[in-house]
């Protein structure tokens, strides 16, 4: 990734995307954390950070754990690779997670320098589960619409979508959790 890009959104991009890692196994991780999440009380939300040497770092959703509102999987997972690593730049470092980031997640992968997203459920399968940031999305798509593309995040970051036979599961525990904590 072009580190001028971050800083100067009006320097050039380059024009080829960073090598992703094969996703299946670490997406699988994500959704078995968002999984373990719900039976721990926290939310249907996993995420996993590979760092550039190759080490894996976890997270789940604290939210309801911990009365903060950001804690969230990829925040917790961000969080805790940074302070493995001894540093707020995790260049070279490919996020996992169970379900597509909202955008505090994705600015929090952004600030981190994170290179790729991968994500195997995605919003809508949030919204059917009573997760519906739609507003959130929209509320930034709103203010980014009139940016030039350099400014609305083009070229900054990889974010792709793969969907896993799993990819709901931690939905569906989420629903028949008699004991959870909506939010």
């Amino acid at each position: 990734m072009d580190r001028n890009a971050v800083i100067n959104p009006q320097a050039p991009r380059t024009a080829v995307a960073p090598a992703i890692p094969p996703a299946a196994a670490h997406l699988e991780k994500a959704v078995s954390l968002a999984v373990d999440s719900v039976a721990n009380a926290g939310g249907p939300f996993g995420a996993v950070v590979v760092t550039r040497d190759g080490r894996v770092v976890e997270g789940n959703n604290r939210v309801t754990q911990d009365n903060d509102p950001t804690a969230h999987a990829e925040v917790t997972a961000i969080r805790r690779a940074c302070a493995e690593l001894g540093t707020f730049d995790l260049s070279g470092a490919v996020l996992y997670s169970s379900c597509e980031p909202c955008p505090m997640c994705l600015a929090s992968a952004l600030w981190a320098r994170v290179d790729a997203v991968v994500f195997a459920a995605d919003r809508h399968d949030a919204a059917a589960a009573g997760f519906d940031d739609a507003a959130f999305y929209d509320f930034f798509a709103s203010r980014l619409q009139d940016l030039p593309e350099t400014r609305a995040g083009a070229g900054l970051m990889t974010v792709r979508h793969e969907r896993t036979p799993s990819a709901v599961a931690p939905f569906d525990a989420w629903r028949v959790l008699e004991t959870r904590v909506d939010y």
